[in-house]
């Protein structure tokens, strides 16, 4: 019988018959400021689950190893089962939100060089910015770990930045999470990708086809996500 192991801001996740395949609901809800805003709004969960279904099969194509297995349902997903590593990984490419407000550099501005960082997944806490030192320190993971998680997320950017290129849409920034796969211990992309942990402007007017409209209170979040969508259905 299914049984609810997780629940988090966006998604539930259940157990299936196989030991080693979990269930994936995206859920309505919209959360900002470590939950400090929260909304629901219909149709999210059905549109962030194939924006982000759409992101990990063209990844896989690119030789990507991720815990996506197939969409089941509008709003479900099959994933392997994995051990997160308890790492956030910010990759970006423009200067936008936080990293704006820290180096006192306006948004918008496009970076010399893509930048990782890492911040230790707790909730308690808040998530703070971490290095690969403290990492190590605290046991998160080894160095070989962190040197394939900054290589895979590095590799995962440049294949989302051709992706959305395609449909005429930069990518600025965004949030990834890995897991090591419970029978090889092997890392692979976990979580999602969708447009609740990117930020993605369109190319010519840095109209934001993000979570930001919503953080922001900018435009209908389901109206964005939509449009997004029906952007990458036209990528190949």
């Amino acid at each position: 019988m299914s049984q609810l192991l997780y629940e988090g801001k966006a998604k539930k996740m259940f157990t299936t018959d196989e030991p080693n395949v979990l269930r994936v609901v995206y859920k309505n809800d919209a959360t900002a400021f470590n939950g400090q805003k929260k909304a629901q709004f219909e149709g999210k969960g059905r549109l962030n689950n194939a924006i982000c279904t759409k992101i990990f099969k063209m990844l896989q194509e690119k030789g990507i190893p991720t815990h996506y297995i197939d969409t089941i349902s509008d709003t479900e997903q099959l994933v392997k089962a994995v051990s997160i590593v308890p790492i956030e990984v910010v990759v970006r490419n423009v200067v936008a939100g936080s990293l704006s407000k820290r180096l006192g550099v306006d948004e918008g501005e496009t970076l010399s060089r893509t930048i990782v960082e890492f911040y230790y997944k707790s909730d308690e806490l808040g998530d703070p910015m971490i290095n690969s030192d403290h990492a190590l320190a605290m046991d998160i993971a080894t160095k070989e770990e962190l040197k394939e998680i900054r290589r895979l997320a590095l590799s995962i950017n440049e294949s989302l930045q051709a992706f959305f290129a395609e449909a005429n849409i930069l990518l600025v920034d965004f949030k990834i999470e890995f897991g090591k796969l419970k029978e090889t211990g092997a890392i692979v992309l976990a979580d999602e990708i969708s447009p609740d942990s990117c930020r993605l402007w369109d190319k010519e007017t840095h109209e934001k086809l993000d979570k930001d409209v919503f953080r922001r209170n900018i435009a209908d979040l389901p109206e964005t996500y939509e449009k997004l969508l029906k952007r990458l259905e036209d990528v190949k």
